[in-house]
């Protein structure tokens, strides 16, 4: 017997075991993924009749809009609030948010919400650093928690800008 050819053998059993094993744990969730074209679709202010709308935050400048597919039941145990989507109301959500994301210097993004099959659920409205996880539940619900309540105020702060005599106070 051969140790060095043993121990390969053994090596590359447990790495493929545990391969699997960390596989299997991440079965159940989707990807929330950049896409142009949902971009497109919300700065146009159009609205999907085939999705139900949510939003998180604030009322006049949310965290996140989120549109999921009527086929799906969103986790009742999530803080997203259903709202009736208009184009007018979409319209007055997304320049909220802009006007928001103007302070910080940063941009809006349109995602896809894809399940764990890479099937497309939803549509997602955001700056990029909002972006959550997607979990398809074994009752057969779909878990996407909202983004950090707090979004706007942490994102962007220049912390070498803070007056140290005053935590919390920042200096322009």
């Amino acid at each position: 017997m051969h140790p060095g050819r043993n121990l390969s053998l053994c090596f590359i059993i447990i790495l493929c075991m545990g391969t699997l094993s960390c596989a299997s744990l991440f079965r159940n969730y989707g990807q929330i993924t950049p896409n142009d074209a949902v971009t497109q679709a919300f700065e146009g202010y159009q609205v999907n009749p085939q999705y139900r709308y949510y939003v998180s935050g604030p009322h006049i400048n949310p965290n996140a809009i989120m549109g999921l597919d009527r086929n799906y039941q969103l986790d009742p145990w999530t803080s997203w609030r259903e709202v009736a989507m208009t184009p007018e109301l979409l319209k007055e959500l997304i320049r909220g948010m802009k006007a928001e994301v103007m302070k910080k210097y940063s941009g809006l993004y349109g995602f896809e919400i894809t399940d764990n099959s890479g099937r497309p659920i939803g549509i997602w409205y955001s700056i990029m650093q909002a972006r959550t996880f997607v979990k398809m539940n074994e009752d057969g619900t779909v878990r996407i928690d909202t983004p950090p309540l707090l979004l706007y105020n942490d994102f962007g702060e220049d912390k070498s800008m803070r007056d140290h005599r005053f935590p919390g106070h920042y200096q322009p």
